[in-house]
């Protein structure tokens, strides 16, 4: 009977095998005390961690966007992003409800999308427009030519439109969620 036998990793401080005592027991405790058993592997007990959360379409959509931005939403983030503009919070790729805005102001609940060509008269478009405006957000679109080069006349644009949403916000019934702006 030649069996080999493998070593047992001798115990952690506090996980004294079978019938060994603890060597150093908590003060006021008998270390033939009840113990307790051991820690969940993960958090606090049952719910799933963090990490281990599928995030939502959404979400996983708005993470790939930020980083394979347009030259045109590159250069209207660099104005917009840390308060830049009029100290205005402004997000990048939000996902709201279904759908990802390019850029969201919630202090205003205004959402800005920068859009080729490949937008004009898009159906899809308009079924996102309409859920946003009933959520009471104001979309604003410009085109990617008039963020490249004209973007003095965007933010201008975006300046009025907000000091606009903050003069009617105490009244605001939704009349202007609907409208859409345009550089010009």
């Amino acid at each position: 009977m030649n069996e080999q036998r493998t070593p047992k990793p001798s115990p952690l401080a506090g996980e004294a095998g079978e019938g060994a005592v603890a060597t150093n027991p908590s003060p006021g405790r008998s270390p033939s005390a009840g113990s307790r058993p051991p820690s969940p592997a993960r958090g606090e007990g049952n719910e799933p961690a963090a990490r281990d959360v599928v995030p939502s379409k959404p979400v996983s959509l708005a993470r790939g966007l930020r980083s394979r931005m347009t030259d045109a939403e590159r250069k209207l983030w660099f104005a917009l992003r840390d308060r830049r503009f009029a100290n205005f919070k402004f997000r990048r790729q939000v996902p709201i409800g279904p759908y990802v805005a390019d850029f969201v102001c919630f202090e205003r609940r205004v959402v800005i999308e920068v859009d080729g060509g490949q937008h004009a008269g898009s159906a899809r478009d308009e079924r996102r427009d309409s859920w946003l405006s009933a959520n009471n957000f104001l979309v604003l679109r410009f085109w990617n030519n008039d963020v490249l080069s004209n973007i003095d006349g965007v933010l201008l644009s975006l300046l009025e439109t907000l000091h606009e949403r903050h003069e009617t916000s105490g009244s605001d019934d939704g009349a202007h969620a609907g409208r859409e702006g345009r550089a010009s």
